[in-house]
C-alpha cells in the first residue's frame, strides 16, 4: 500500500488546536450567538450552549491552532532512515502558521500525510491560515482541484479500504500494529485546559510529536515496512 510513495517526499503532521477563549463567558456577546447557533445543531435541546464550549477548538471559527508538529524522513549513508522531528508553537498564532508556510514554501515537493487530516488537520489549517490573513501554500490549496489531484494522504482513510461506515483512532491502530501509544500521558480531549491553565505548552508539544511518530510508523507499517525505532528519531529546531 502506498509503496508508489517516496517515503522522503511525505510530511507527516499533526495539530493541537484550543477554544478562541477560554471560557465561553470570554466570548463577546456576537460570537457567543454564533456559539449558540453553532451547537444547535448537535447538542441536547435541554443543555446550555455553554456547556458544550470545550469542544469549540474543533472548528476553526472558534478554535486557534497552537501547535503544529511535522516529520519528515532522510536517508543516511548506511541506507537507514532517520526521522526528523520539528514543532510551530506558541500563543501567537499569525507567526506558528507564517513559520510553517515558510516551511513549506522550498520543500513543495512534500506530500501531506495525518491521521484524519483530510477531515480535520488540512481544512483547519487552512481556515486558520485565512482567517490570520496568509496565503495558502500550494500544498494546502485544492481550489479547482479534482480529489484525485490533490496530493494530501490520510492514515485514517487508508485504513477504510472503501469502508465508511466507522472511525478508527490513532490510538488504536498503534494497539493493533504493537506500536507504542501516543496516548500515555495526554490526550486530545485535555488540550484546552492544559493550554489555558499555563506553563503546558512544552508537554503539549511533546504530545503532538508522538502523535506525528505515531503516523509516520502507521504509514510504514502499511508499506510492510518495519517501523521507526526510537533511535532514529531526531528532533530539530
Amino acid at each position: 500500500m502506498n509503496d508508489f510513495v517516496n517515503l522522503e517526499q511525505v510530511l507527516f503532521i499533526d495539530i493541537e488546536t484550543v477554544p478562541i477563549a477560554r471560557n465561553y463567558a470570554d466570548l463577546d456577546e456576537k460570537g457567543r450567538l454564533l456559539w449558540d447557533r453553532k451547537v444547535a445543531y448537535f447538542r441536547d435541546k435541554e443543555a446550555d450552549p455553554s456547556e458544550w464550549y470545550s469542544r469549540a477548538g474543533i472548528y476553526a471559527e472558534f478554535g486557534k491552532v497552537i501547535v503544529i508538529s511535522c516529520g519528515y524522513f532522510v536517508s543516511k549513508l548506511n541506507d537507514e532512515f532517520v526521522f526528523r522531528v520539528k514543532s510551530f508553537c506558541g500563543d501567537n498564532e499569525y507567526q506558528l502558521l507564517h513559520d510553517f508556510i515558510e516551511m513549506l514554501k522550498p520543500n513543495f515537493q512534500f506530500v501531506l500525510c495525518a491521521h484524519n487530516g483530510k477531515e480535520f488537520d488540512f481544512p483547519f489549517l487552512a481556515r486558520r491560515i485565512l482567517i490570520n490573513g496568509l496565503k495558502l501554500p500550494k500544498q494546502l490549496n485544492n481550489h479547482g482541484k479534482k480529489p484525485w489531484e490533490i496530493p494530501h494522504l490520510d492514515t485514517m482513510e487508508l485504513w477504510k479500504f472503501g469502508d465508511f461506515k466507522s472511525y478508527t483512532s490513532l490510538d488504536t491502530l498503534t494497539y493493533v500494529f504493537g506500536l507504542p501509544s501516543p496516548k500515555d500521558d495526554i490526550d486530545g480531549s485535555m488540550v484546552g485546559e492544559l493550554y489555558y491553565s499555563g506553563g503546558q505548552l512544552s508537554r503539549i508539544v511533546s504530545y503532538c510529536e508522538m502523535d506525528v511518530v505515531s503516523v509516520a510508523r502507521i504509514f510504514q507499517c502499511y508499506r510492510g515496512e518495519n517501523p521507526l525505532k526510537d533511535q532514529q528519531i531526531e528532533r530539530v529546531e
